[in-house]
């Protein structure tokens, strides 16, 4: 899998926006940098410091082996990369969600942003 970071999409976007009006796609733009689903995980798992295990179930029968962008034309047109890695990206999207949590009553800590969603909409149901 890939994973492009919000700033780095808007970046691109408004780079897209600013192109002359004889300029046609499609720009893939997204983050060429692979990753697998574990190795997302066991990174939000290093920086949330959650102490929930990991579940591995099959692949479902249509699920493409790998998504990596071709980003050459972003490169060459827009002079466009994703700057943002991925354990920067984490870290920040993990510290935006503690901060939304905070501010709706939810304790500040980092183990709030990585409870399980059912349990935060039980929470809420119940509050």
């Amino acid at each position: 899998r890939s994973f492009c970071y919000v700033d780095d999409q808007v970046e691109a976007m408004l780079r897209i926006m600013d192109t002359p009006d004889d300029f046609t796609g499609p720009v893939n733009c997204g983050n060429p940098d692979e990753y697998t689903i574990l190795e997302l995980a066991e990174r939000i798992i290093e920086l949330t410091g959650s102490r929930g295990g990991l579940e591995h179930k099959p692949l479902p029968g249509d699920d493409p082996q790998q998504r990596c962008p071709d980003i050459g034309l972003a490169r060459e047109t827009l002079g466009w990369e994703p700057k943002v890695p991925l354990h920067e990206g984490l870290r920040h999207t993990i510290e935006y969600f503690d901060a939304l949590l905070s501010a709706r009553g939810k304790k500040g800590s980092q183990a709030s942003a990585t409870e399980k969603p059912a349990m935060r909409r039980r929470d809420a149901a119940e509050g």
